[in-house]
């Protein structure tokens, strides 16, 4: 194992997709609300820089829940090349403006253009209401190159003070390593499966 946490999820990451795996880049986010109602989803990692970085609508239910109460769980899970998965558990921070707007050059128009007519988690009359609004959306922005990232989408990082890696054996004395933050070092122990 990595003496970075970070770079281990990385490597692990790469394995899952050289070996095939669907989508090893989604992963569970747990949050909760201000309360204590907990609620997960299934989101895509954007990337590890200090943390498990993930862009959503901040007016949505998770964002609403990460500005109430700025912790949260991850879960990434794979078969390929053999049955693994990693948990995280740490603040959250909202990404940068910066970062959010180069991500936000990287999507597709489509997408850029759906996510700008939608507000994530609202109440709407209907699928057709919504078909108007990113109707009316390209009407207004035909050349799909100038449509602004509305400031109410953005992002979040993770930025992990436990990390555990998980990995199947057959007999079902699973290997686990967990990563504990202490200071600017890491912990790391080896956990009974």
């Amino acid at each position: 194992m990595d003496a970075d946490p970070l770079r281990q999820l990385a490597a692990w990451l790469d394995a899952a997709r050289s070996a095939g795996e669907p989508m090893p880049e989604a992963m569970t986010i747990a949050t909760a609300t201000a309360d204590g109602i907990p609620a997960a989803r299934m989101v895509i990692l954007r990337g590890l820089q200090r943390g498990l970085a993930f862009f959503t609508d901040l007016t949505s239910d998770k964002g609403a829940e990460l500005a109430a109460n700025p912790r949260a769980a991850a879960v990434l899970h794979w078969l390929r090349p053999v049955h693994r998965q990693v948990r995280v558990a740490g603040p959250v921070e909202p990404v940068t403006e910066e970062e959010a707007n180069e991500y936000w050059r990287t999507r597709p128009a489509a997408t850029r253009r759906n996510a700008a007519a939608s507000y994530q988690s609202s109440v709407i009359a209907n699928q057709a209401a919504l078909q108007t609004r990113v109707k009316d959306m390209q009407l207004r922005h035909l050349a799909d190159t100038d449509l602004p990232r509305p400031q109410r989408w953005g992002g979040f990082r993770v930025l992990p003070d436990r990390i555990e890696f998980w990995q199947e054996s057959p007999d079902g004395l699973h290997d686990r390593i967990r990563y504990r933050r202490a200071s600017n070092n890491w912990t790391i122990e080896r956990l009974s499966p």
